[in-house]
C-alpha cells in the first residue's frame, strides 16, 4: 500500500478563498505597505539597465570560431594555473584539477577534430596545448 502512495506523486491544492476582487485587495495593500510590490517592479528595470551597461562596457563579442573557442578555454586554463588573475576578483590562485580538466578538454577537442581542421586551426590547437601542458607540468612539479 505504501508503494502505491509513493508512485502517485503529490498534489498541490490552493485552499485560499477569493470570492471577488474586494477580498484580494487587502493582500495587495499589505504587500504595498511592506514595499514588496515596489521592489518587484523596480528590480527588473534596474537589472536590465545594469545588464545593458555591462554590455556597453564589454563592446561587441568577437565572432565565434574555433580559434576564439580555443583562446577562451586557454584563458580559463591560464587563470586556473595562476598565470593570469581572475577577471572578477583580480586575484591569482592555482587550481590544478580545474586547469587539468580544461587542458584535457582541449586535448579531446584535438582528437575529435583530427582531419577536419585547416592548417592554421591545427597549428593553433597544437601550440596552445603544448604551452598549457608545459605550464601544467611546471606548476604541478612534474606529477
Amino acid at each position: 500500500m505504501a508503494e502505491k502512495d509513493e508512485d502517485k506523486g503529490f498534489v498541490i491544492k490552493d485552499r485560499r478563498r477569493f470570492s471577488d476582487e474586494e477580498e484580494k485587495e487587502p493582500a495587495r495593500e499589505a504587500a504595498a505597505e511592506s514595499g514588496a510590490e515596489k521592489r518587484e517592479e523596480a528590480a527588473p528595470d534596474e537589472a536590465d539597465e545594469a545588464g545593458r551597461e555591462r554590455e556597453a562596457d564589454r563592446g561587441p563579442f568577437p565572432e565565434v570560431t574555433l580559434a576564439t573557442f580555443v583562446f577562451s578555454l586557454s584563458s580559463s586554463a591560464l587563470v586556473h594555473l595562476g598565470e593570469i588573475p581572475e577577471p572578477e576578483t583580480n586575484r591569482t590562485r592555482v587550481d590544478l584539477p580545474l586547469a587539468k580538466q580544461i587542458i584535457d578538454t582541449l586535448g579531446m577537442l584535438q582528437e575529435k577534430t583530427k582531419g577536419n581542421l585547416d592548417a592554421d586551426e591545427d597549428r593553433l590547437l597544437k601550440s596552445v596545448l603544448y604551452d598549457l601542458r608545459m605550464r601544467y607540468v611546471q606548476k604541478s612539479g612534474g606529477k
